[in-house]
């Protein structure tokens, strides 16, 4: 039995290393390295004319710098950029350049504002509802203003919203909702992978579609590296799925792909819609473990708001296309037809990569800069501009109580060792900074003063911030709220402290790494 059991392991290893080493992830690596290669080869081969290209590049790198300092930037984003084209004066021009004329960059921008343009007409704010908020509150009066004219996202009432503090009540709620579609399916998810989860919501949607109910499933190039076979969307497509991999990984060297689809979205009709943390894989419901207890949030909206969070869809389904856009099939009324046995106000919204503004930090830091009484923050990363980081700080020294969950067992350790360069600062301006012991924090959730909240998929860090499609959900004077505290303290319960002494037990490399890696985390 033992040395049967051992032959099975080393089969499996060896289908495991052929299936690596010729699988196309390897394959888009090695491509990768070939055009490095030559890049390398190309530059030894004008040795000659080094001295020549050396006083050439140094001229470009003076007015590159002196073009990134006066740019409308941020000083990360201007720090990590002047130090490659410092010390490496060819290779940091060139990449700059490459980086900011890349045409595929160029195209998704041109696309997405056609899209934003396309839906306006079906994103109109209620006027009637913004005097009513007007009476509320004059602070809720001005953030509606701002999500409306630079977000694109009205604000709603007549929406339930129900929380999950976890992935497995998250799964069965929506197990149940899928069933009970009767019209469309929209599905748009940074990770799908098979497994217990998803194949089970898979076997759900083949059922849909044998009954008539039309099914769309939208996924993030990045799960063909790993989480996927290659061209998966044929797989669905063959059982009448309409099926999209947004931005496959290619072989090629561009920026084009860094702009990753983070979104979490499902919709059912037009009436129910989910979105948060939560990926479609096995370790988010606790099936498998990756790195301990794997703690994640997710909002499940019913009513008005989740015409918006349609509308979203179907700009990310259309975003790589030349096509028209089709909205008004979704979306042919506005408001349920009766009132829903619910108070506050919701408003689902998104942020990307290229357009001009900030909007996911804007809201964070409008939650911070109005607080009262407390903030409450879970995130699995922490990574932050100078502005987010003082408005972290102000909140705390102005009185508020600030507290940050992170997780204890990290899911990457460079981001983990930049998130404790941050430790210090904080802890000394008063925010109380946990650590979640049992396992991995990936909830993406801000609370503040009993009376808003926001859960979605945008994290603490550039990479959702700056370089990520997202999606969340502003929440305000709604029931749910008081569900979402309680989650909060039970987490804190379950977490560490962090106080000088944890601070000292930081191991010194992974202070060295952690200060080093953030002088670029803004380009990571």
């Amino acid at each position: 039995m033992g040395f049967k059991g051992t032959e099975k392991v080393k089969t499996k290893g060896k289908r495991l290393f052929f299936r690596v080493v010729f699988s196309r992830s390897m394959l888009t690596i090695l491509l990768l390295l070939v055009q490095i290669a030559i890049l390398i080869s190309i530059y030894l081969r004008m040795n000659h004319y080094l001295e020549y290209f050396m006083t050439a590049f140094t001229l470009m790198s003076v007015v590159l710098i002196i073009y990134i300092i006066n740019c409308d930037n941020r000083p990360e984003f201007k720090l990590a950029w002047m130090l490659p084209v410092c010390m490496l004066p060819i290779f940091g021009v060139l990449f700059y350049i490459m980086v900011k004329i890349n045409p595929g960059a160029y195209g998704l921008k041109k696309n997405i504002a056609r899209r934003r343009q396309e839906a306006e007409s079906f994103l109109r704010q209620d006027q009637e509802l913004v005097k009513e908020i007007g009476k509320e509150s004059e602070q809720l009066a001005g953030l509606s203003y701002y999500f409306e004219h630079t977000a694109h996202a009205p604000i709603f009432s007549n929406t339930d919203v129900a929380y999950y503090p976890n992935g497995q009540p998250y799964y069965e709620a929506v197990k149940q909702e899928l069933r009970k579609a009767q019209e469309y399916i929209f599905i748009e998810y940074f990770i799908i992978e098979e497994g217990i989860m998803w194949n089970t919501i898979l076997g759900i949607l083949k059922e849909k579609v044998k009954a008539g109910v039309e099914v769309r499933v939208l996924y993030d190039g990045t799960c063909s590296v790993a989480a996927l076979p290659y061209g998966y969307y044929k797989k669905l497509e063959k059982h009448g799925i309409q099926c999209k991999e947004y931005a496959p990984i290619k072989p090629m060297l561009s920026t084009y792909q860094n702009f990753r689809d983070h979104r979490k979205l499902l919709i059912i009709d037009g009436k129910t819609g989910f979105t948060g943390g939560i990926n479609l894989a096995d370790e988010y419901i606790n099936k498998r473990e990756l790195y301990g207890y794997w703690k994640d949030t997710g909002v499940k909206l019913y009513g008005d708001g989740v015409r918006s969070m349609t509308v979203y869809f179907l700009q990310m389904w259309y975003a790589e296309t030349n096509r028209d856009g089709e909205y008004a099939n979704y979306l042919r009324t506005k408001r349920f037809r009766e009132p829903l046995p619910t108070d506050g106000y919701v408003v689902p919204y998104t942020d990307d990569p290229v357009n001009a503004e900030d909007v996911a930090e804007d809201v964070y830091r409008n939650i911070l800069n109005c607080a009262r009484r407390y903030v409450y923050i879970m995130t699995p990363y922490l990574i932050l501009d100078h502005e987010m980081l003082s408005a972290i700080c102000f909140a705390s020294k102005r009185g508020i109580d600030v507290r940050i969950i992170l997780p204890h067992i990290p899911d990457k350790k460079i981001p983990f060792y930049i998130a404790k360069t941050y430790y210090q600062t904080l802890t000394q301006a008063g925010v109380k900074i946990y650590e979640y012991l049992p396992g991995f924090v990936h909830a993406k959730v801000f609370l503040s003063d009993d009376k808003e909240a926001i859960v979605g998929s945008i994290n603490l860090d550039y990479r959702s911030l700056y370089h990520h499609f997202e999606t969340a959900v502003f929440i305000y004077k709604n029931p749910v709220l008081e569900n979402i505290k309680q989650d909060f303290m039970d987490t804190i319960d379950k977490s560490l402290m962090i106080n000088n002494d944890e601070l000292k037990r930081i191991p010194i490399p992974q202070r060295i790494l952690g200060r080093l890696f953030r002088i670029f985390s803004a380009l990571l």
